[in-house]
């Protein structure tokens, strides 16, 4: 059978699919992936951890089969720094999650304002995007200036960072959707903008070539693959994740419950009005070619209740949580604002940290872990209604993934709090299947996108009645609650 290799480079581990023409994971690869914390707020990686990680993961996968092509997907706005002739990182990676240069996004939002940046790249200030976090690598690490300036050291995000070294050095691109996550790329002209460029220092022969996700971008030329085979697909994780569940036409969306809770929806040809809100980023069409969405980013979701099991004990195991939410009728009036990394969209205050309240005497772990729960469902009903409100598309349907997305009680609680039919995949890894469609469309695997969607099969959560009222109700503790923390936050920036 044809197989296609899905690299999936995430936050926390390296995972690789091998996927046959018919859908089937034929087979699996995952290894974790170290997170270090130099000081508070700062999140960084080991580049050539990610790299032996995603070879290990890979080399499990295909177990001695050589696929026809490589697709890949990868954490966005984290930033590599390389020397160009070596391969060899010149600093650790900053994670997307990173916020180290929350006063530097807090500066240009003071003397730039917000809609000349959201115009240009339909992004915001905020150090969750590349461009800052590459503007303090050059600024902070010495003699790395000069060193880009001269073409030595060169900057990517991770797609770039493995095609690179996939391809033995040849091949230095990136594709338009991590392109669009940096805060250098301009969506009229969908290439680097040389006013950003200028504003962050950054030399443009420092930034990789802009691609296609579909298409033959460079072969392999390094074990355990061999030479010769092709990367042919390439895409953030979460528009690649859009892309294999399907969503083509406008008022199609899907989210993916990881780490954070990432909500993409097709929009049409033209960048919505920008609000401030919701972001306006670069997908993939079903040809692979580039297309419009608007997106919502929370910062947390899955990762509460890692929080709650790593850092407070309340749980064992993640999965534990379904069957503690059934326990309780409601959570006893506790709401949890999960912003332990500070607050994405529609709110986007990277200072806000998280708060609990309605605690009482009666609280138990339950109602902690099923407010954990209903704030992942309510703050994507915070971003449905903001993108609704910014491209006045309504949400027809809601596909999900991510690990968290097999949480029954969550979906069908999700499904209720929003009002439309929630469907999640028989095989719920869309962002490494995404990946291997982008891969398969451009080598002749499938036809077209509906031939690569057909594999797939749904199961839907309806709204549930006997959740409306505990959804209803929540939702407007959850609002007061979200006021709550943006108040105590910017009373400390009066401070």
């Amino acid at each position: 059978m044809p197989t296609v290799l899905a690299l999936d480079q995430g936050t926390t581990g390296s995972t690789a699919l091998l996927i046959g023409d018919d859908g089937t994971i034929r087979g699996r690869g995952y290894r974790e992936i170290q997170q270090y914390y130099p000081q508070p707020g700062w999140v960084e990686h080991d580049p050539e951890e990610i790299w032996q990680t995603t070879l290990a993961a890979a080399r499990d996968a295909m177990a001695g089969e050589r696929p026809a092509a490589i697709g890949l997907t990868n954490q966005r706005e984290t930033v590599v720094a390389w020397e160009r002739a070596t391969g060899k990182p010149v600093h650790r990676a900053l994670v997307w999650q990173d916020r180290r240069t929350a006063p530097r996004c807090r500066e240009l939002r003071a003397e730039r304002g917000a809609d000349d940046i959201a115009g240009r790249t339909g992004l915001v200030w905020d150090p969750y995007f590349s461009g800052t976090k590459i503007e303090w690598l050059l600024r902070e690490v010495p003699g790395l200036r000069d060193r880009a300036a001269r073409g030595e050291v060169v900057f990517g995000t991770v797609d770039s960072w493995l095609v690179f070294r996939l391809t033995g050095g040849s091949t230095f691109v990136t594709d338009h959707t991590n392109a669009s996550r940096t805060l250098l790329y301009n969506l009229t002209t969908r290439n680097w903008d040389d006013e950003l460029l200028a504003l962050f220092d950054v030399p443009r022969a420092a930034l990789p070539d802009i691609v296609a996700s579909s298409g033959v971008m460079g072969e392999t030329a390094v074990e355990p693959f061999g030479r010769g085979i092709p990367v042919a697909g390439m895409a953030g994780d979460q528009q690649a994740a859009l892309f294999g569940q399907g969503c083509h036409e406008p008022g199609e969306a899907k989210n993916t419950y990881g780490t954070g809770a990432f909500l993409l929806m097709r929009v049409g040809e033209r960048p919505p009005p920008t609000t401030g809100q919701v972001l306006t980023t670069m997908a993939c069409d079903a040809r692979g070619a580039p297309a419009l969405a608007v997106e919502g980013a929370i910062f947390i979701a899955g990762a509460a209740i890692q929080w709650l099991r790593d850092g407070l004990g309340l749980v064992e195991t993640a999965a534990e949580s379904e069957a503690l939410a059934r326990s309780v009728e409601d959570t006893g009036g506790v709401t949890f604002v999960p912003a332990l990394v500070g607050l994405g969209a529609p709110y986007w205050e990277p200072d806000a940290r998280g708060t609990i309240v309605g605690l009482t005497r009666g609280t138990t772990h339950a109602h902690l872990v099923r407010a954990a729960l209903e704030a992942m469902a309510y703050s994507t009903r915070d971003v449905v209604e903001a993108m609704t409100a910014a491209t006045g598309v309504p949400l027809k349907t809601l596909r999900v993934d991510g690990g968290a997305a097999a949480n029954d009680w969550l979906m069908a609680f999700q499904a209720t709090s929003l009002g439309v039919t929630v469907h999640r995949p028989d095989v719920v890894e869309s962002t490494a299947l995404g990946a291997a469609g982008l891969a398969g469309l451009a080598t002749g695997m499938w036809a077209d996108a509906r031939t690569f969607a057909a594999t797939r099969e749904y199961h839907a959560f309806a709204p549930d009645p006997a959740l409306a009222h505990a959804a209803a109700v929540g939702y407007r503790e959850w609002d007061r609650a979200v006021r709550a923390t943006l108040a105590w936050t910017h009373d400390a920036h009066r401070r």
